[in-house]
C-alpha cells in the first residue's frame, strides 16, 4: 500500500465536501460504526417552533430494522439536540445534534478489512485518504444520511409555513414499475405498505421482487419520485446555482444514487419536438397547460409543481462470492456478511424528501435577499 506523508496543503482539502447549502447550511460528521453521527445546521431562522414528533417520524421511516425487507440492524435513531433550540423554538444560532450508534457489529466486516468490495467505495476512499475504516464503510456508509433527515425535517417545517409541501414515493423496484403520473395517484397511501409505493397492487409485486432477491443473496435497484407543491415562481439563481442543478447535486450526493432527472414525466424530452413539449402559459401566475419542465425554467421555479426522479443502483455488498483484489493487489474471493438492505429505496424515501427540502429551503431564503 502506498505510504502517505501528511502535508499542510492536504489538511485544507480534508475538511471539504461535508456541507451542503449556502443560506441554510448542513454539515454532517461521524461514521457508521463510530460512537455517534451528527450535524450542525447553520442559517435556520430564529423563532421557528419545532415539531419534534415530525422529526422523529422521518427518522423512523429511514431507520434500519423497520420491516422484513430492510436490514435488521436495530437502531432507535433518537436525535439529541445540543444547541440552537430554546423552549422548543430555534434561536437563530447553529443547531447541533447527535444520533448515537447503538447496534454496530464491526466484526461482521473483519473478513473484508483488507479486500475491496466490487462497486463499493472501499477502494476509492482508500485511494483518496490512504486509510480505510472498513467497519460498515465508515464515512461512506448510508448511515450518514440519518443526519440529512434531521435537517430535512426542519427544512420541511420552514417550507410548510410558506405553503410548500414535499412528498416522495417508490416508483420502481427492478423491472416492477409504477407507470402512473403522480397526479393520478393517491399519495396518502405512500406509507400503507412496506415499500412505500402509493399503489398497493404494484407494491405487493415490489415486495415479492425484494424478497426473492434477498433469498438469492443478491441486491436490486429502484427509483423514487419526489414532488414539491406550492413553490412560487422566482426561486433559483442564474447560471451556476440553478434550482434544478442544486436539487440534482443533493440527490446525487445520496449513497447509491446513480441517476437524476426532473420534469418530462411520460415523454422523452431529448427525442421530442418543441411543439410537443413546450409548456404553454395560461395565466399571469406562471401556471402552464402542461408541466414537462417540472416546475423549473432557466434554473428558476415557474410556479408549477416541481417533480423529479432519483435512480438507485443495487447495493454493492451481496451475499454471494465475488472475485476482487486486496490492498496488496492480490486476487481474492469475498462474500458479504452481516446485515444489509437487499434494496435501499423503501428506506431512502425520507432521504430523498429531505434533500429536496434542503435545496428548496436554501433557495427560499436566498429569494428573500433578492427583493427590497
Amino acid at each position: 500500500m502506498r505510504k502517505y506523508t501528511i502535508h499542510s496543503k492536504y489538511l485544507i482539502f480534508a475538511i471539504m465536501g461535508n456541507s451542503i447549502g449556502k443560506f441554510f447550511k448542513l454539515t454532517t460528521f461521524g461514521e457508521s460504526h463510530g460512537i455517534a453521527i451528527g450535524g450542525v445546521i447553520d442559517g435556520c431562522p430564529a423563532g421557528l417552533e419545532l415539531d419534534f414528533q415530525i422529526i422523529q417520524h422521518q427518522l423512523d421511516r429511514r431507520r434500519p430494522g423497520q420491516s422484513k425487507i430492510t436490514t435488521q440492524r436495530k437502531e432507535s435513531d433518537e436525535v439529541q439536540f445540543l444547541s440552537g433550540i430554546f423552549e422548543g423554538k430555534t434561536t437563530g444560532t447553529p443547531i447541533g445534534f447527535i444520533i448515537k450508534n447503538e447496534d454496530a457489529k464491526s466484526k461482521d466486516y473483519s473478513e473484508i478489512k483488507d479486500a475491496f468490495r466490487p462497486s463499493h467505495a472501499d477502494f476509492t476512499y482508500t485511494a483518496k485518504y490512504g486509510i480505510r475504516d472498513y467497519r460498515g464503510g465508515g464515512r461512506s456508509s448510508a448511515r450518514e444520511t440519518t443526519c440529512r433527515v434531521v435537517a430535512g425535517a426542519i427544512a420541511q417545517q420552514i417550507l410548510n409555513k410558506v405553503g410548500v409541501n414535499i412528498s416522495a414515493y417508490v416508483s420502481a423496484v427492478g423491472n416492477v414499475k409504477l407507470n402512473k403520473s403522480y397526479a393520478d395517484l393517491e399519495l396518502s397511501l405512500i406509507d400503507d405498505n412496506l415499500v412505500r409505493c402509493p399503489d398497493n397492487a404494484i407494491a405487493d409485486q415490489m415486495i415479492l421482487a425484494i424478497e426473492k432477491t434477498k433469498k438469492e443473496g443478491d441486491t436490486i435497484g429502484g427509483k423514487i419520485t419526489a414532488l414539491a407543491t406550492g413553490v412560487p415562481a422566482g426561486w433559483g439563481e442564474p447560471v451556476f446555482d440553478k434550482l434544478h442543478a442544486d436539487i440534482g447535486k443533493g440527490m446525487l450526493s445520496i449513497n447509491a444514487v446513480h441517476g437524476f432527472k426532473y420534469g418530462f414525466d411520460s415523454v422523452h424530452i431529448a427525442s421530442s419536438k418543441g411543439s410537443e413539449v413546450n409548456d404553454r402559459m395560461i395565466d399571469a401566475s406562471g401556471k402552464t397547460k402542461t408541466n414537462f419542465s417540472g416546475g423549473i425554467q432557466g434554473g428558476i421555479s415557474n410556479g408549477n409543481d416541481i417533480y423529479c426522479e432519483v435512480a438507485f443502483k443495487p447495493v454493492a455488498t451481496i451475499m454471494q462470492k465475488q472475485n476482487t483484489i486486496d490492498a496488496a493487489g492480490k486476487k481474492v474471493e469475498i462474500k458479504g456478511k452481516g446485515r444489509h438492505d437487499a434494496c435501499v429505496v423503501p428506506r431512502a424515501v425520507p432521504i430523498v424528501e429531505s434533500m429536496l427540502a434542503l435545496s428548496l429551503v436554501d433557495h427560499y431564503l436566498r429569494s428573500l435577499t433578492n427583493k427590497i
